[in-house]
């Protein structure tokens, strides 16, 4: 079995262990074959290369890390993308999740508060050919409203709360996929609906352990 193989057999077996948690047996098809296509390897740092296919988070400098396998692959089935569709991340980090996201929606914009990781992410996106993700140098507590209303906003990091602007600035029908809580182990990932009324309809999927979302957005909440 090859590495690629042993990352999606791990992911498949975190699927088994929580599907009592997230409400299903399996992920969609399309997810797991972004995941196979999309090369971990080139989003993670030399040195920890050896380990990038392991289903577990690794950090990625600046006190970020990139989160397992299974947590991507989870947050992306939640969002339920679409070939049409337009998301926004919030937390770019080294751009694995924006990846993912590309080979299952037309846009992806990302937003990443790191000058030198957002620096670095669009680079590397670009290098391997993600043409259809535009990552932005920012503070993600506000969204990013030029180009809203999104199908689906994803967020990387665990904010106290969710973030007002981001319900908002979802489309009728469209997810958000957030972790909440404080920083540490004590977090629960969300999964929120907006109905066709414009009122919030919001699920807890699974404990989970995130870096928090940082930045002067997030000292107003």
């Amino acid at each position: 079995m090859n590495e690629q193989a042993r990352m999606l057999r791990d992911i498949l077996r975190e699927v088994e262990m929580t599907r009592a948690y997230i409400r299903k047996d399996a992920l969609d098809t399309r997810v797991m074959a972004a995941m196979a296509a999309v090369p971990r390897e080139a989003f993670v740092p030399e040195p920890l290369r050896h380990r990038a296919l392991d289903n577990g988070p690794l950090p990625i400098g600046h006190g970020q890390t990139i989160s397992q396998p299974y947590i991507v692959a989870l947050m992306t089935d939640l969002l339920h993308p679409q070939i049409g569709d337009t998301l926004l991340e919030i937390g770019c980090g080294s751009g694995y999740q924006a990846a993912i996201l590309s080979r299952l929606a037309k846009r992806v914009h990302s937003l990443e508060i790191v000058p030198a990781l957002a620096a670095e992410a669009a680079t590397r996106l670009a290098s391997l050919g993600y043409d259809n993700v535009e990552v932005r140098c920012a503070d993600g507590y506000g969204g990013l409203p030029e180009h809203a209303p999104y199908d689906g906003i994803i967020v990387t990091a665990a904010a106290p709360h969710v973030p007002p602007a981001l319900t908002q600035q979802l489309k009728p029908g469209a997810r958000l996929v957030i972790p909440v809580g404080p920083a540490g182990w004590s977090q629960v990932l969300k999964m929120l609906e907006k109905r066709t009324d414009g009122g919030i309809d919001a699920w807890d999927v699974l404990d989970v352990s995130f870096v928090p979302l940082t930045g002067p957005g997030c000292d107003r909440m």
